[in-house]
């Protein structure tokens, strides 16, 4: 049953801290997690966001890259409208040239901001141009064009494995049709999973880049030696959630013991049902929450992920769920 196990990281800023506290955490975590077994360590890009710091995601790609020597390290993603593909894969190219085979590159349709943000990119909010974005970025990051007009170099030849992630059937009927990797986002949209995944495989079209389809699911993981306690810990990410749904982003919040009396019971449902895909609790209950989704959707594999204040309570969640992982 055992496959590849993944980590997604927001690089979050908790409450008390600032950005560079939390560019340091990210970077000892995945020299952590470089040792641990993790396949992957992606980032995303966000913007405009008090309580994340991967804002200029290639940046820290190429931060991370250099502090560890095994991981494959990526964009979980980088938001495609933001950017022109030709700037992306010269982005890219540059770290596989200078990491070569250890880079990945997730490409997401949201903007990963709101409408100020759009406008500051310069972007138009009305265009819709991603998956013909998605096959020029292909072109660029392809076999050499000699004489072609553009060519993104570094870039040209590196064919960085290309993944598109998604919370919706769009971006399953686009990675089928182009015959790519697709993520999907459970980790806080879990309601299109089932039938995403469905015909993300029942419509995959071998090409170039993949002969077969890959799925990776996402898995919120709150994991620590005391069942209480990662529930506790937990409450970051969800009263966090709650903030950003009612229009107030922040830091990470500090965890709460009474949840329900900072966010009401009605927040709190709407909460949880969007981070349903979660596995809580000491070693056990985590492995069996883990067990449980991979057996219902059948990934290839899975990418872990969790919001924690305390630096030393993340590290050892991700350290137990590696251990779960690797005893599967």
């Amino acid at each position: 049953m055992s496959i590849p196990f993944s980590l997604l990281d927001l690089s979050p800023v908790p409450e008390g801290f600032e950005p560079g506290d939390a560019i340091r955490n990210t970077l000892d975590l995945a020299r952590q997690a470089d040792g641990w077994g993790y396949h992957r360590f992606w980032l995303a890009e966000h913007h405009n966001m008090p309580g994340i710091a991967s804002a200029a995601t290639a940046v820290l790609i190429g931060l991370v890259a250099q502090v560890t020597s095994r991981l494959r390290v990526g964009a979980g993603g980088i938001m495609l409208p933001n950017h022109a593909p030709l700037t992306v894969a010269e982005a890219f190219g540059t770290l596989a040239t200078a990491f070569p085979d250890r880079i990945d590159l997730g490409l997401g349709r949201a903007p990963g901001g709101d409408g100020a943000v759009i406008r500051a990119l310069r972007r138009d909010p009305m265009a819709d141009s991603f998956p013909q974005d998605v096959v020029e970025l292909l072109d660029y990051l392809g076999p050499e064009r000699p004489g072609a007009a553009v060519r993104a170099l570094p870039g040209e030849g590196t064919n960085v494995p290309v993944w598109i992630l998604g919370s919706s059937l769009f971006g399953a009927q686009l990675a089928a049709h182009l015959g790519l990797p697709y993520a999907f986002a459970s980790h806080f949209a879990p309601s299109d999973m089932e039938g995403a995944i469905a015909i993300y495989r029942d419509r995959f079209r071998p090409g170039p880049w993949n002969d077969r389809p890959q799925v990776m699911i996402a898995i919120n993981v709150f994991a620590a030696d005391d069942a209480a306690q990662a529930q506790y810990l937990r409450t970051s990410m969800q009263l966090a959630f709650a903030r950003l749904r009612t229009g107030m982003p922040g830091k990470l919040p500090r965890p709460v013991r009474d949840l329900d009396a900072e966010i009401g019971p009605q927040m709190r449902r709407m909460v949880d049902q969007a981070l349903t895909i979660s596995a809580v609790g000491d070693a056990g209950q985590v492995k069996d929450d883990v067990q449980a989704l991979i057996a219902k959707y059948g990934p290839d594999e899975v990418i872990l992920t969790g919001q924690i204040h305390d630096h030393q309570a993340r590290l050892r969640s991700f350290e137990i769920a590696a251990e779960v992982m690797r005893s599967l």
